[in-house]
């Protein structure tokens, strides 16, 4: 094999996702570039941890999976930096326990890399729902509700502010530069639906390397199923109001300036675009177009107040975050 050696880093917390991680898994191993190993990272569940040690000791599979406890506090922030300390790969992948990759999705992923100057590289989530079909009044520019890749993205390779934590990678030496995700802005199990920690690293990772390049290759796909629970409007106003809790964190870490840099263009040219959308469909008749509409304008007013609450509370410091370094093992 040529080219960077690959550790994939999967990251689980309870057994009711028991055949999703080992689709997940399955996943990595039929890989047209094979990872160097597949480090599952269990988040404080002994239960779970011995189950899938059990599971991948028996197995007869030639690739390498070790199965090893979140080493920090609970949460996916300190399980990812879990298998980055315990990586042996020059580049290290991150796929959901709920997600299974397309073949050529680490390809797609090492080809990226012969540029010395790129530190991170991330791809196209696709939603699976569980109803079989996306519901009528969800918006596509809101997909990032339900961890995927949403309307007014950049589409083929290009460089982005940051990536998706799902579905992305990192040369190792970026956790050298940066250090690893901060704990306290993610997801923590079944509490509150966090995220933005892979955007206040990746900027953090930009200003510490000027350099830095940072991509999405649309082609390095993953398909990611959607719970019949997170198919209803109650979720969706929820992580769109934690979604503005965690943009006022990063807001505090790297400044309003880059940490809202992005989000600006989205909601001032790709949002007003889909209301405009929904709104004609809705006048031919075509089903969902005035939810589709409505949706979206009630996401911006809640994740607005999540971001004002967010705000308040780290000025009062009642909310805070931790970045930690990350001691890397030794390459084999």
């Amino acid at each position: 094999m040529s080219g960077p050696g690959i550790s994939v880093v999967i990251c689980a917390y309870t057994e009711d996702r028991w055949e999703d991680i080992l689709a997940a898994v399955s996943s990595v191993h039929a890989q047209s570039r094979p990872a160097l190993e597949t480090l599952l990272v269990v988040d404080h569940n002994e239960t779970l941890r011995e189950r899938l040690a059990k599971e991948y000791k028996e197995s007869h599979d030639d690739a390498v999976v070790r199965v090893l406890a979140n080493a920090g506090p609970r949460g996916l922030s300190a399980g990812r930096n879990t298998g980055i300390a315990a990586a042996r790969g020059e580049i290290v992948a991150f796929l959901d326990d709920d997600a299974v990759a397309e073949r050529d999705w680490l390809r797609h992923f090492a080809e990226a890399y012969t540029d010395d100057r790129v530190m991170a590289v991330g791809g196209r989530t696709v939603p699976v729902w569980a109803s079989g079909r996306r519901p009528d009044w969800f918006p596509e520019e809101f997909d990032w509700v339900v961890g995927c890749t949403y309307r007014g993205l950049p589409r083929g390779r290009v460089r982005v502010r940051n990536v998706l934590g799902g579905n992305a990678s990192f040369r190792r030496s970026a956790f050298d530069a940066a250090g690893g995700f901060a704990t306290g802005i993610g997801r923590d199990g079944d509490k509150r639906p966090l995220g933005c920690e892979e955007t206040e690293l990746c900027i953090r990772l930009s200003r510490a390397r000027p350099d830095a390049v940072l991509l999405i290759d649309d082609r390095a796909v993953i398909h990611h199923r959607v719970p019949e629970v997170r198919e209803h409007f109650r979720y969706f106003r929820t992580r769109a109001y934690a979604e503005g809790l965690s943009k006022a964190l990063v807001a505090r870490s790297v400044g309003a300036e880059k940490g809202l840099e992005s989000e600006r263009r989205y909601a001032t040219r790709v949002l007003p675009a889909g209301v405009a959308r929904g709104l004609r469909d809705a006048l031919l008749a075509r089903p969902g177009g005035a939810g589709r509409a409505g949706a979206i304008v009630a996401g911006v007013l809640t994740a607005a107040g999540g971001y004002v609450v967010g705000s308040v509370r780290a000025r009062r410091g009642g909310t805070t975050f931790r970045v930690p370094e990350v001691e890397v093992a030794a390459r084999e």
